[in-house]
């Protein structure tokens, strides 16, 4: 069962959900638009047995805060803040679809804060067009505001996010969801090709990979961490939580 920690950043409460032993090595999971740290649940477990895994409620979804302003340079200095505040210094960080894109950001801004990087079927920075869906009727778990600002940055990125592939020095693996997915899988593997040390594998499952898929996906992720550089520690004694 994980433990919730409430990490404020820049005035915004943030939900970290912690579970895996206290001094191991830590991993910082991202989810995608619209979710929240649960839909990690089927392989926390899993990563759980080696590392301190901190699944993170990203700004305006589950049980974080929601401000109304979003950007994924704010969500990427959110994670980074958390980072701080917890004391943690190289992290494996693993990241699916917007949570991906967040944890490439923070690869390219702060290059040693990444020990290894997980990107799951997450959008290339390269323009597309995507309409902005209408809010569907009734509650949702998360701030709707979020949809039309993340749509729209994905539609026309930043062109410094693909010039700095090159600058993230993490061993990285892509795993993509193949032809099942809607993000453009020859695109995902010359993100891959453009990353100094990538790698990129096929799970297909759908855009979706970790919980369609979670065996797999699991079994695929610890494969390349073990093959990877050695397990990153916090800069203190123990880790967090």
């Amino acid at each position: 069962m994980a433990d919730r920690l409430d990490i404020t950043v820049g005035g915004i409460r943030l939900a970290c959900h912690a579970s895996g032993g206290r001094d191991a090595p830590p991993m910082v999971l991202l989810h995608a638009l619209g979710e929240d740290a649960r839909t990690w649940d089927g392989v926390a477990a899993e990563f759980a047995g080696r590392y301190r895994v901190l699944a993170i409620d990203l700004r305006g979804h589950g049980a974080s805060d929601w401000p109304g302003v979003y950007s994924f340079e704010l969500m990427r200095d959110d994670v980074l803040g958390v980072l701080d505040q917890l004391g943690l210094g190289a992290v494996t960080l693993v990241g699916h679809s917007m949570g991906g894109t967040v944890a490439y950001l923070i690869a390219e801004e702060q290059p040693s804060r990444v020990g290894a990087l997980v990107l799951e079927d997450t959008p290339p920075p390269v323009p597309r067009d995507r309409a902005v869906p209408e809010r569907p009727e009734g509650p949702l778990p998360f701030d709707w505001a979020v949809v039309p600002a993340v749509v729209t940055q994905l539609n026309d990125p930043d062109p410094a996010w693909w010039d700095r592939l090159t600058s993230i020095t993490a061993p990285t693996l892509i795993i993509g969801g193949g032809p099942g997915s809607h993000i453009p899988q020859d695109r995902l593997a010359d993100a891959a090709a453009r990353m100094p040390h990538a790698t990129m594998e096929t799970i297909p499952a759908g855009h979706h990979v970790h919980t369609a898929q979670p065996a797999a996906f699991a079994a695929t992720v610890m494969e390349f961490l073990r093959g990877s550089s050695p397990d990153n520690c916090c800069q203190r004694p123990s880790c967090p939580g």
